[in-house]
């Protein structure tokens, strides 16, 4: 179903109310696996960080990883969630060739942290989304289909499989239903894995980067008819890997829900798979419910019990809030309520922070960012972290143009030139002879000339006309090929024909 077969967004909102569950899986930054010694360095060859305890042989044994526990309960404490006294690990029974005990060691019912909340910021006003439970659980392995046209299994000629993921710390948050968005569900669904991930990198427990898969999104969403309380079916998106796609789909399956109910069809229950280039989804698995898993709990690990004055501790390492982070950032960066809306919406601020602490002054990061670097996001259709610069190279074409060695026009084009993979700012200024021209012989020749070829316009300019001299810096930023400094030529074509600015 393409986008242009749904119902518009807005007759979708007239009709159904929607309702949202998200699931988030946070890739847990230890150095070992979850219930082995493997490392989890990323990138490392296929099947090189394997042992048999991760690769399921018989008789292996499972030991729980000390850290993750840590990182969960301190998770759990960042997003209000109550930290259980004990709780235990169960097996989640289903085949897949990426999972190699044919069995996931997770937590079902007895998670270790519930009943929680966060706040996001949505339309200048705060949204809370209700936390079911944050619980741990091993990732599995990866799989790699060749020969097929779309990367998935259909189609394909053969499978390969890396197990160098199997056995990775995660952490699933899972949220109460989310309801009362209403039109604001896609936006509510892209701040608050926003929100989150900005939470998790704050904790240090993780990276969480979507693009490398250390975080991911799935979307469930159902309607109901206004003014009716029962839920409907819903669809799971699976694996969303990006702010954007997050909001993306969930707009979509409105709108394909709101398609399907109005033709007086039936919601299936099941996954989709998200597609980036065209926004739509796509029909996975029918879903299974709990039971269909045969959870029961882990025989060989035993349950986990942190001690109240351990989880205590921990809640002293909790770092500031993202929340009142970006207000103390906004206060001392001057910014106003809507440009540090706007930069957290963005995705920005951290990209802000990292430039300022290059040495770049707040305000011409944050123009960087949120001006030329936010457009050329916005073309390319990715976040603002996945642009090939970096807040040191962003803090150097800030300071180039605060020395006055550029202009916002010559800045421009070294920042297309750093995207384009031509090297760093001074490197690109160099090949592409982009430095203003700021040899006052050189700007005065070309100011002369520029009175000279327009007579007309320098009487009017001794006639009073001051505006007019714009014709005249015009023609000289012409010749100059844009690199003089505006201000200075209107300065000097004052000086020539004897009018006070």
């Amino acid at each position: 179903m393409s986008v242009m077969d749904l119902v518009s967004y807005q007759d979708a909102l007239a009709s159904y109310d929607p309702v949202m569950g998200l699931e988030v899986h946070v890739e847990l930054g230890t150095r070992t696996k979850m219930f082995c010694g493997c490392a989890t360095t990323f990138g490392a060859p296929p099947n090189s960080q394997v042992c048999p305890t991760c690769l399921g042989m018989p008789g292996s044994l499972p030991v729980v990883n000390a850290v993750a526990v840590e990182s969960a309960i301190r998770i759990g404490l960042a997003l209000n969630c109550e930290i259980a006294e004990r709780c235990r690990f169960a097996r989640k029974n289903y085949f897949y060739p990426d999972m190699p005990k044919n069995y996931q060691i997770s937590q079902y019912d007895e998670p270790i942290a519930f009943n929680g909340y966060l706040d996001v910021e949505v339309d200048g006003g705060t949204f809370r989304v209700e936390i079911e439970r944050a619980h741990m659980e091993e990732d599995t392995g990866k799989s790699t289909h060749v020969g097929g046209a779309t990367g998935r299994i259909h189609g394909a000629e053969h499978s390969l499989l890396d197990y160098n993921r199997a056995g990775i710390p995660l952490i699933e948050i899972v949220t109460k239903p989310i309801e009362g968005a209403g039109a604001r569900a896609p936006e509510v669904a892209r701040a608050y894995v926003a929100e989150l991930r900005e939470l998790i990198r704050a904790l240090g427990v993780s990276e969480a980067r979507m693009e490398l898969g250390q975080m991911r999104c799935d979307a469930n969403l159902s309607l109901r008819p206004l003014g009716t309380t029962r839920f409907g079916t819903r669809s799971e998106t699976k694996n969303v890997n990006s702010l954007r796609s997050v909001e993306r789909a969930v707009r979509f399956e409105i709108q394909r829900h709101a398609t399907v109910l109005g033709e007086g069809g039936t919601i299936v229950q099941e996954t989709r798979h998200f597609h980036e280039d065209d926004g739509t989804t796509t029909p996975g698995r029918v879903k299974e419910e709990a039971e269909d898993y045969r959870y029961f709990p882990e025989p060989d690990l035993v349950p986990v019990a942190p001690a109240r004055a351990y989880v205590e501790e921990l809640r002293g390492t909790l770092p500031e809030p993202p929340r009142e982070r970006r207000q103390r950032l906004q206060a001392e960066w001057g910014a106003s309520d809507h440009e540090m809306r706007s930069a957290h919406n963005a995705g920005a601020v951290e990209l802000i922070v990292a430039t300022v602490e290059a040495g770049a002054r707040p305000d011409a990061a944050r123009k960087w960012w949120m001006g030329e670097l936010a457009r050329r996001a916005n073309e390319d259709g990715v976040e603002l972290s996945e642009l090939a610069i970096t807040p040191v190279q962003v803090a150097r074409v800030a300071t180039l143009v605060a020395e006055g060695s550029l202009n916002d026009k010559l800045a421009r084009q070294v920042i297309e030139g750093v995207l384009a993979g031509e090297g760093d700012p001074d490197t690109v200024v160099e090949a592409r002879g982009l430095k203003v021209v700021s040899d006052e012989g050189a700007l005065g020749a070309a100011v002369d000339e520029a009175i000279a070829a327009n007579p007309g316009v320098a009487d009017k300019i001794r006639g009073g006309k001051v505006a007019a001299a714009g014709a005249l810096v015009g023609a000289v930023m012409k010749a100059t090929r844009g690199q003089a400094d505006a201000a200075r030529v209107k300065e000097l074509i004052l000086q020539r024909l004897g009018v006070s600015g």
